[in-house]
């Protein structure tokens, strides 16, 4: 390789990568736990929904509830639904009539009704977490756990209450999508970088030498057998965070600021050319009976959201959407959408044979960014290859640092150099005992909100953080992070068997695997830190700049 070349790319490498190592190690470290974000829910609630499948009449439960303290007439009204099903959000707009929508409007007179609107100035809409199960609605913060804590905070949305606002999207989604971006340079200039060599060091690893050929082999032997998970996660994440900035250039010139045909396009939207009458529907309606349909023609598949136009007016029309099992097809989305008046069906794509180019695209950045589409083995996989993409930044910071720990480095930069290195591995490190912690905080709480979730994880990582940083001796972190992570993560099995009596053994026996695999990942995670931690060596430390 040139010499040139080798400047660039190791130079390209070395600055993106440090820049963006911290941010970086916080997607990779809380993505990695989202794998098992349906898990995390019913480990916290006690009540496992493994292979469980909601009776279509539970759906209208939420319907019949609201309509005793609400006319529904005129509004349209959306299921967002996960897990199959069993838990989702409702989204319910304001009414399309606007006699009864200055009627609902007056109604509005307490502050508290008025702190529950959620987007649309003073209209009476409403948006709210429902589970089908239990037939138990909640507002988005009561409803909010850890699942959904790990995996917003994998694309950084605790960042969009920084108020900075960009015109193309959140600002924690834009950091988000923009260490995605640089990642990826890092990425394939780390790869160029290596090329020359890429056989050899593919196995190479010398545990028992000193610490920086320690790194410098983990960090290429590591990067090496991960690059291709990663190159993925990055153009995946770019594409999924980014989206709606990158559809911008189409929505402008393709489709002249069509927004809803480009989004029809898409597959997003379902619209059809009813509008709302004003003339009373009278046949009985029951959502039930439109997803039982669904089912009977699309056995297996996954109710994905449920759209219902124009509610109670002649026009009312119903679309169910859904997805495929992974067992039946890789790609593909259904639809089916009927008049409620007369039966009349106005689409109908199959989610195994109607499969379109855009249902292909759509599953290869969904799928493969969220490793659901071959259960629990490959979640797995996909787990222990995130977790060797935390050690590759682990490793990657610490070369950064002995690499610039020598004599002929004016002491300023130096002392710079180790004060970004010490912050960057105390905000990484830490990450492990605060998440174990938070897990058996909520697990003896007695009520969870997002307010708590977000009070004791964050508090927690700033004030142990800022102990470490202020500490200054990186030797003492590493290890010291890894002891109490692993107790702490040992912890968390035996928290959930104290409180709740879902021991391991009793949720392997009944089948609730998804309760079992928190509990189990936990104790591994917790065996394998204080397996390391004990094998660690004291080598020689870095002086206290």
């Amino acid at each position: 390789m040139k010499i040139r070349n080798y400047n660039i790319y190791f130079n390209t490498h070395t600055i993106s990568g440090i820049i963006i190592s911290a941010l970086l190690y916080v997607i990779f470290f809380a993505g990695t736990l989202s794998f098992f974000k349906k898990e995390f829910t019913a480990w916290q609630a006690n009540e496992s929904t493994y292979q469980k499948t909601v009776d279509p009449a539970s759906f209208q439960v939420p319907l019949d509830s609201i309509s005793m303290t609400k006319d529904l007439t005129g509004r349209n009204i959306i299921y967002y639904l996960s897990q199959g099903g069993v838990q989702g959000y409702i989204n319910i707009s304001a009414s399309q009539d606007t006699i009864l929508d200055k009627k609902n409007r007056a109604s509005l007179k307490t502050v508290g009704q008025e702190k529950k609107r959620r987007r649309g100035g003073d209209s009476d809409a409403s948006y709210f977490g429902y589970n089908f199960i239990q037939n138990k609605s909640s507002d988005y913060a009561a409803n909010y756990d850890l699942g959904e804590f790990f995996y917003r905070l994998h694309f950084l949305a605790p960042l969009n209450e920084v108020p900075i606002r960009l015109p193309f999207a959140p600002f924690g989604y834009f950091i988000a999508g923009v260490t995605s971006f640089i990642f990826l340079f890092a990425l394939i200039t780390g790869l160029l970088l290596h090329w020359d060599k890429l056989v050899s060091n593919f196995f190479i690893f010398r545990p028992f030498n000193k610490w920086k050929t320690i790194w410098t082999d983990m960090h290429t032997a590591l990067g090496v057998i991960g690059f291709p998970y990663q190159l993925v996660y990055a153009i995946t994440g770019i594409v999924l965070i980014l989206n709606s900035a990158l559809m911008v250039p189409f929505d402008k010139i393709l489709y002249k600021d069509a927004e809803v045909s480009l989004y029809e396009d898409l597959g997003e939207l379902h619209n059809f050319p009813m509008k709302y009458s004003y003339a009373k529907l009278e046949s009985s309606f029951n959502i039930g009976d439109y997803i039982q349909l669904t089912r009977d023609k699309w056995p297996g598949s996954k109710l994905k959201r449920i759209y219902i136009n124009n509610y109670g007016d002649e026009q009312m029309y119903v679309t169910v959407e859904t997805e495929p099992s992974f067992k039946q097809s890789f790609a593909g989305s259904g639809v089916l959408s009927v008049m409620v008046k007369d039966g009349t069906i106005l689409k109908e794509k199959s989610p195994t044979e109607d499969v379109n180019y855009i249902d292909r695209i759509k599953s290869v950045f969904y799928r493969l960014h969220f490793g659901d589409f071959a259960g629990y083995p490959l979640k797995i996989v996909y787990f222990i290859l995130g977790i060797m993409g935390c050690f590759v930044i682990i490793s990657g910071i610490l070369i950064w640092l002995v690499a610039r720990d020598k004599n002929n480095v004016l002491p300023r930069k130096r002392k710079f150099n180790f004060w970004l290195a010490n912050i960057f591995l105390a905000i990484c490190l830490t990450m492990l005992p605060v998440s174990a912690v938070t897990f058996i905080w909520v697990k003896f709480s007695a009520d969870v909100n997002q307010s708590l979730i977000y009070n004791v994880y964050f508090n927690l990582w700033w004030i142990i953080a800022l102990y470490y940083i202020i500490r200054r001796n990186i030797n003492r972190t590493s290890r010291e992070t890894l002891l109490l992570g692993g107790i702490c993560s040992l912890l968390v099995p035996i928290a959930n068997g104290v409180q709740s009596n879902n021991w391991m053994w009793n949720t392997f026996l009944h089948r609730q695997l998804d309760i079992f695999y928190v509990d189990f990942l936990w104790l591994l995670i917790g065996l394998i830190s204080l397996i390391a931690f004990a094998k660690m060596k004291n080598f020689v430390k870095h002086d206290k700049v």
